[in-house]
């Protein structure tokens, strides 16, 4: 990737399901080790913006580029092997496997030795396993996690299940990290938790896009913010000033209304 340049651009994106227009040349930028926060009513488009940047769903036209290579159209397991990580809306956890467990399975998806090699115990397979045991010990330091490192994630509270998925997300060693209303449900004690963890990921080195209707917290956490309504951009700005758009507070004022 040339200096300066963003890791993730995406170009004049559209979206159509029959006449049904859902992205209307929507463009995006998020440059490294930053939080990006993508903001709007409900039916804005984000979810689907999100689908089309990890290859859940094709984009009708337009251009996605990551890390200097165009990746539109290409699958979820290619993006994700280019260093595309995401989170959901809902929580996808093995309530019966511990937090240390969780985050140490994650790591297979970025073990190297094959499915024979894992069965067979190949020397190869026993090093990444040994080296995904100390990373994820780091990993649980790192995100404060110790406490509950033996905990079952199905004993969790809803704030700490969610810090639980973007560690394993974390864990795949991302350069992206989208993130689909991580703070939305949770008490306000519990949002400063999670978006802390978040900032720390970002600090870490790894670009963040968050999709959130807690407007306290994408404007605490943000350095950025794109607001989408109707399936296109009507603003993108620091987050004060987009506090103070019209367009914006319009947008926000018709969905409640």
């Amino acid at each position: 990737m040339k200096p300066g340049r963003p890791l993730l651009e995406v170009s004049g994106i559209c979206k159509r399901f029959g006449s049904l227009v859902v992205l209307d040349g929507v463009d995006l930028h998020v440059n490294n080790a930053e939080i990006v926060g993508l903001i709007g009513p409900n039916g804005a488009g984000k979810t689907t913006l999100f689908n089309i940047i990890n290859g859940f769903i094709s984009p009708t036209s337009g251009k996605i580029t990551f890390n200097g290579s165009d990746i539109t159209g290409l699958k979820v397991h290619q993006i994700a092997r280019r260093g595309v990580a995401r989170t959901f809306q809902e929580l996808a956890l093995c309530k019966e496997s511990t937090v240390f467990a969780s985050i140490f399975s994650a790591f297979h998806l970025t073990y190297k030795s094959g499915v024979c090699s894992a069965f067979l115990r190949t020397r190869s397979a026993r090093n990444e396993e040994r080296v995904a045991k100390e990373k994820t010990k780091e990993i649980i330091d790192f995100l404060g996690l110790g406490p509950y490192k033996d905990k079952l994630a199905g004993n969790l509270s809803s704030g700490y299940q969610k810090a639980l998925t973007i560690a394993m997300a974390f864990a795949t060693t991302p350069k992206l990290l989208l993130l689909d209303e991580p703070v939305t449900t949770l008490s306000e004690d519990r949002v400063d938790m999670v978006m802390n963890l978040v900032a720390k990921v970002r600090d870490a080195g790894t670009a963040v896009v968050v999709i959130e209707h807690n407007m306290k917290a994408i404007m605490n956490y943000c350095d950025r913010v794109v607001v989408l309504a109707y399936g296109k951009k009507i603003a993108e700005d620091l987050p004060q000033k987009i506090a103070e758009n019209k367009e914006v507070i319009e947008a926000y004022l018709g969905e409640m209304g």
